[in-house]
């Protein structure tokens, strides 16, 4: 069997350490938020994930390079793109639907969102790195706060008018002659 050529611990770097670590990091801290509301896949979860894809990254682009670069016929595309498919798939086994009400769907979302944060720090693409996470706190974080507080005391104040609707627009029960009704 042909193995490519191993590459030994004289070639780990600082690079490459800045993208796992960062990938660690920015994991831990997506779950922070899914953890702080006690939802399914919290910190843990999210930094594993973030990590694992910035580390199948880093690998399928490190072989790539191994193997040739440009001159190659490999593509490190298809080992980002198995990794996004199998954490979608995580993420759907996440989302539960019970009597009409979805739940988890915005920690399916988060999962989604650690791996596609952990690629970018694997290739090391640091302005899209910082960018998707800024954007991540402020959607998951800020937007939650002016959920409860604005959006939750809107709904409160319509509820009472919303229930009168309903009962009106509710047929009532009709009762058909000829029949006994014990």
């Amino acid at each position: 069997m042909i193995l490519n050529p191993p590459t030994g611990l004289h070639m780990l770097d600082w690079d490459m350490l800045a993208r796992l670590s960062s990938a660690a990091v920015l994991g831990l801290l997506l779950g922070v938020d899914r953890e702080l509301r006690d939802m399914p896949a919290g910190m843990r979860t999210h930094g594993l994930i973030c990590f694992s894809a910035a580390f199948v990254t880093v690998a399928a682009l490190a072989l790539y390079y191994q193997m040739g670069g440009l001159e190659s016929n490999i593509d490190p595309l298809r080992v980002i793109e198995g990794t996004a498919a199998f954490t979608g798939i995580i993420a759907a086994g996440l989302i539960v639907v019970n009597k009409g009400e979805v739940k988890h769907l915005t920690t399916a979302a988060h999962v989604w969102l650690a791996t596609v944060i952990g690629i970018a720090c694997g290739a090391g693409l640091w302005p899209l790195v910082a960018f998707g996470a800024i954007v991540a706190v402020i959607m998951l974080t800020l937007l939650g706060v002016f959920e409860k507080r604005v959006l939750r005391q809107f709904r409160a104040e319509r509820a009472p008018d919303d229930k009168i609707e309903d009962r009106a627009e509710t047929p009532s029960p009709q009762i058909k002659k000829g029949r006994d009704i014990p």
